[in-house]
């Protein structure tokens, strides 16, 4: 079954992972160098300046890109790969941050916010929901074909976020993209699901 899942998921070139501290995600369990990107989204509490220092760094170390969602002020302190601009941020002014040297993603959930993201320099944009999740406030779901015909249509690189997990892995390879990004399965199962990406 391992042997399955390697075959299955070597051909995702990326794959990025949603962390609200640095608690969630054992950097050791990475063994694979430029693969991983990491998004740092701490809505309620942000942790001491020099844990996400020494974080960041490891994942430096690592071959992790690590991105800081929405807060630039943060992102310069840490010295951040990325910026990560969710759905709701509709500031056009952090377009400037690619000419700053740092890699802009983004997340949408239909085409206009699709179209602003790209206004604010995304290069990558984080799309969802592909599958259906346990979330009671988070309803509706696209489903594979769904999203392939908008991945195909789009002018920028769509990578699916939403209800991936464990059990449903092996219909991500009809999917159209090159990567995919996880959240709840990262912050119930880390162990379990990193184990399946190698």
């Amino acid at each position: 079954e391992t042997g399955y899942y390697i075959h299955m998921l070597m051909f995702k070139k990326k794959y990025y992972l949603f962390v609200e501290n640095t608690r969630d995600l054992n950097l050791n369990l990475i063994k694979i160098r430029d693969k991983f990107n990491i998004i740092y989204r701490n809505l309620i509490n942000v942790e001491k300046i020099e844990i996400l220092k020494t974080y960041r760094n490891k994942c430096k170390r690592n071959g992790i890109n690590f991105y800081i969602a929405n807060d630039t002020n943060l992102l310069s302190k840490v010295k951040a790969d990325g910026l990560y601009i969710s759905a709701n941020n509709k500031n056009l002014l952090l377009n400037g941050y690619t000419k700053k040297g740092f890699k802009v993603i983004g997340a949408a959930h239909n085409q206009r916010e699709i179209d602003i993201k790209i206004k604010q320099g995304c290069k990558i944009i984080i799309y969802s929901r592909l599958f259906e999740t346990i979330n009671p406030n988070k309803k509706g779901h696209l489903g594979v074909q769904k999203f392939n015909i908008i991945s195909l249509r789009s002018r920028t690189k769509l990578v699916p976020l939403g209800g991936i997990n464990i059990k449903n892995l092996s219909k991500l390879k009809s999917v159209v993209s090159e990567s995919f990004a996880c959240l709840s399965a990262i912050k119930k199962k880390p162990t379990n699901l990193i184990s399946r990406l190698f």
